[in-house]
């Protein structure tokens, strides 16, 4: 935001425009041990939601010790990751007798009166901005922290006009509005997408015709198992795929790791791959399936099994399109064990029964269903471009909010073309 503000704008720092984590003894001073005040754990703040509900109450005596306070109009904020980076953000109103307290984890902000709070609101709901806090958070792995002097020192552009700042405001509740309703019915036609594809999936499956035999999941395909090896990371080298890379039905490049090129012998001793093979992850998740989609020199490591069908018996994407059915799916997962995280043994994965049709059958399956599959992947490439063009124009908007350049005479005409242009 390096561009000229308009006149009657002003840049300062929060720490100027804000008491920041005000004091406790306001409620002490206001209350009596024995009255009521709001309660709201961080599990009840919103995600770059304005509003959030209250619906817990506690004795000011029963949490003035360990809880974070604020009042009515303040703006919580989770400081904690992966709170911060996920956008916990909202304002505190209709507190009990005015006064609420929450997790040790929020940064309370209260406007000196410079501000409004929906206007400090949207300001801290940029992407920018929750970019640069994870880039200075302090702490151990799992519990940094967003530090009290960053956003101390973070400076918000404004004009001096609480008036301007209330039109700004009104101009984003009415666009954010509009967009986050075209955004809810792209998730949902996405949603729909994939559903009627893992209906018709499932139908396919669901009822098999006549010839169709019952058979053990290993009686007919070749295990190699390269679960609970790491190997050693390098920062180029041989791709190692993991399952994190493996989504339900194909494979994802990114996160991209590398094992050395001298390694690779050594390393895929229990079973090389092959273009075509199916692969499943055992757990973290338990169950996602997808094909191998490369000719080049791979390797595997951490909760993948790697499926080799006798060709003979067993068509390789009528195995990955078999594996991804529901039917299947869940005689799998009921047979995973782990308390925290779901797994399955290869022993167990192998007994698994499983439908099968002759070859000439299951290929006229697969054509079929990479008919479907493709569609549904156009259909989903579609809904999410649309998505991810509304969540630009919200940044786009936002920008042009606190450089100055949202006008209401002008906006909603442009605004109207740029959120029709979104949805092309």
């Amino acid at each position: 935001m390096n561009k000229k503000l308009p006149e009657g704008w002003e840049v300062k720092k929060l720490g100027e425009v804000c008491k920041i984590k005000p004091t406790k003894n306001e409620a002490r001073a206001r209350l009596s041990d024995n009255d009521l005040v709001s309660f709201v754990p961080m599990e009840d703040l919103g995600i770059l939601t304005k509003s959030f509900t209250v619906t817990k109450e506690r004795l000011l005596k029963e949490v003035l010790g360990s809880y974070t306070y604020f009042a009515n109009d303040d703006v919580l904020l989770a400081k904690i990751t992966p709170c911060f980076e996920n956008g916990k953000i909202g304002i505190a109103r209709d507190l009990k007798n005015g006064v609420g307290f929450g997790s040790s984890e929020y940064i309370v902000f209260r406007s000196n009166g410079t501000l409004i709070s929906d206007y400090l609101y949207y300001y801290l709901v940029r992407d920018e901005f929750r970019a640069e806090g994870a880039n200075v958070m302090t702490g151990a792995v799992g519990h940094k922290r967003v530090p009290k002097e960053f956003v101390e020192n973070l400076k918000i552009p404004y004009p001096t006009s609480l008036i301007e700042q209330k039109n700004i405001v009104s101009i984003l509740d009415e666009a954010f509005a509009a967009i986050a309703s075209a955004k809810e019915n792209a998730e949902k036609n996405l949603k729909n997408a994939r559903e009627l594809f893992d209906s018709y999936l499932e139908s396919v499956f669901a009822n098999p015709g006549e010839g169709w035999i019952t058979c053990n999941l290993g009686d007919y395909i070749k295990f190699i198992d390269y679960r609970g090896k790491t190997p050693e990371k390098t920062e180029t080298g041989v791709r190692l795929i993991t399952a994190k890379n493996i989504k339900n039905g194909f494979l994802k490049r990114t996160p991209e790791e590398f094992i050395a090129f001298d390694a690779y012998d050594s390393w895929m001793t229990r079973g090389i791959p092959k273009k075509g093979d199916v692969l499943f992850t055992t757990e973290a998740p338990l169950g996602n399936v997808a094909q191998l989609d490369t000719d080049e020199k791979v390797a595997f490591a951490q909760r993948v099994i790697i499926l080799q069908p006798d060709e003979k018996k067993i068509d390789q994407t009528f195995l990955k399109y078999l594996l991804l059915s529901d039917s299947l799916r869940q005689k799998i997962l009921s047979k995973g064990t782990g308390a925290t995280v779901q797994g399955i043994k290869a022993s167990l994965l192998k007994k698994i029964p499983i439908l099968l049709t002759g070859l000439p059958e299951q290929k006229n399956i697969v054509s079929i269903l990479d008919e479907a599959f493709l569609k549904t992947k156009r259909l989903e490439s579609i809904y999410q471009q649309k998505i991810t063009a509304l969540d630009e124009l919200k940044k786009s908007i936002l920008e042009k909010a606190f450089s100055g350049e949202l006008k209401k005479k002008t906006f909603q005409k442009s605004f109207s073309e740029e959120l029709k242009e979104a949805l092309l």
